[in-house]
């Protein structure tokens, strides 16, 4: 993560819920208040370790005039994949991304 002179640090997340059903989201936080500061969120899948990273869905979400912006959500997916969350950070005109560990959601 490199650090600027707007954008303080970033971060994914991803929980398992249970069979089929993930928590996904992410965090960005400004080093003061700034014109805008955004999240964009990816969620990706794939078979196994030696697999490519496949979309599933994104959504992002800013705040003006503010230090930080989260957006998490519930999603219910297809069992026996891995799940990752990719984020883009952005506050002012410093931009980074983030990403988490791939984990295993078994079938519904």
């Amino acid at each position: 993560m490199t650090r600027g002179a707007d954008l303080q640090t970033g971060y994914s997340k991803i929980v398992r819920l249970g069979p089929g059903v993930i928590y996904a989201g992410g965090t960005t936080i400004a080093q003061h208040e700034v014109e805008s500061v955004k999240v964009g969120v990816m969620v990706e899948r794939a078979k196994d370790e030696n697999d490519d990273w496949h979309y599933v869905d994104t959504w992002q979400k800013e705040n003006k005039n503010a230090i930080s912006v989260s957006s998490n959500k519930r999603i219910e997916v297809e069992g026996d994949w891995y799940y990752r969350v990719r984020c883009v950070h952005s506050a002012g005109n410093d931009m980074s991304s983030s990403y988490t560990d791939g984990i295993y959601i078994e079938e519904p």
